[in-house]
């Protein structure tokens, strides 16, 4: 099983104070996240490292400057009492194959939809997504991305923490497992309470994040 999973395009750490995880990463790794962006209509704002290569870690929160009903958060912000790892993206060559694959085998990731935010220097981000009451409810499977012809978040020169391994638990790993087979990707998995856990190499270390 490969520590790293396949096709990653970025793992999703969730946190109902976004000001206070993003020092809390910093102080534990000695790199400091900077701001990606805002979702307008989620609100919700990011913050982003790269995990090397063509991979980064979002840290996503309720946006201070933007209210909206309870509930209308992405990532079930609204119901974290602490920051936690929700789930990861996988970006397929082929985003509409991959759901066409991914059906045929007996699991339905969804159907893509547009999305967007603006960076902090004005430019446009534009990409599509898989995101419905279809998915897995553990987070355990990754919704599926395509950054279309925009720029990957990794090309605006993020501060990197390279990504050391992505280790999960599940009640029935195997359910997991073959839904994983079905996207062409995998994630290394062992029996227990739903949750996720990942490793990054710092200026201070090994520092590993739930």
């Amino acid at each position: 099983m490969n520590a790293i999973p396949p096709l990653l395009d970025h793992l999703v750490l969730a946190t109902p104070d976004l000001a206070s995880t993003v020092a809390e990463f910093a102080g534990r790794t000695g790199v400091t996240p900077v701001v990606g962006g805002a979702h307008p209509d989620l609100g919700t704002r990011n913050y982003l490292v790269s995990l090397g290569g063509s991979s980064y870690l979002e840290i996503i929160g309720p946006d201070p400057e933007r209210s909206l009903p309870e509930g209308a958060h992405s990532f079930g912000v609204d119901g974290l009492t602490e920051a936690r790892t929700v789930t990861w993206a996988i970006s397929p060559p082929d985003l509409d194959a991959a759901v066409a694959a991914a059906r045929a085998q007996g699991y339905d990731p969804g159907t893509p939809h547009p999305m967007n935010r603006r960076r902090p220097d004005g430019t446009l981000l534009e990409w599509r997504l898989t995101d419905s009451d279809t998915a897995h409810p553990s987070g355990l499977v990754p919704f599926l991305i395509d950054w279309g012809t925009s720029p990957h978040p990794t090309t605006s020169g993020l501060p990197t923490t390279p990504l050391v391994e992505v280790t999960a638990t599940a009640p029935a790993p195997d359910e997991i497992r073959t839904l994983l087979t079905a996207l062409n990707t995998g994630l290394h998995l062992t029996e227990g309470p739903v949750g996720f856990s990942f490793t990054v190499e710092t200026p201070k270390g090994f520092v590993t994040f739930c």
